[in-house]
C-alpha cells in the first residue's frame, strides 16, 4: 500500500503561483508513474500532468502547458506540481495519483488540496 498526502493548496489571485507537493509513504516503488489530476465543482475529475518513475517522460493537459511543471524527489518520495500564471478556471482540489507503470488506472490516491484562483 502507498499512502499520498498533498500539501500546498491555497487562494491565489490570477497570475500568480502555487507550488503543490504530494508526500508519499508505505510499500514505495521508485517504479510508478506519479500524477497530478484535478476536480472542479460539478465536473469530472480531469488529468492534469503525469511523469515517469526516472523522470524521464512528462506529459500534460492541454490547458496547463506552459504555465504548470511536474517535478519528483525520488529520494524523498514526493513529487510536486509547480503552478505559475494561474487563472480562475485552474480552481479545483488537486489530487495527486501514483500507479505501477505497468498498469493503465492510477491506484493509489491523496485526499487533495484545495486551489482557489481569485480574478
Amino acid at each position: 500500500q502507498v499512502q499520498l498526502v498533498e500539501s500546498g493548496g491555497g487562494l491565489v489571485q490570477a497570475g500568480g503561483s502555487l507550488r503543490l507537493s504530494c508526500a508519499a509513504s508505505g510499500s514505495i516503488s521508485i517504479l510508478y508513474t506519479k500524477g497530478w489530476f484535478r476536480q472542479a465543482p460539478g465536473e469530472e475529475r480531469e488529468f492534469v500532468a503525469a511523469i515517469s518513475w526516472n523522470g524521464g517522460s512528462t506529459s500534460y493537459a492541454d490547458s496547463v502547458k506552459g504555465r504548470f511543471t511536474i517535478s519528483r524527489d525520488n529520494a524523498k518520495n514526493t513529487v510536486y506540481l509547480q503552478m505559475d500564471n494561474l487563472k480562475p478556471e485552474d480552481t479545483a482540489v488537486y489530487y495527486c495519483a501514483y500507479k505501477r507503470t505497468v498498469v493503465v488506472d492510477y491506484e493509489y490516491w491523496g485526499q487533495g488540496t484545495q486551489v482557489t484562483v481569485s480574478s
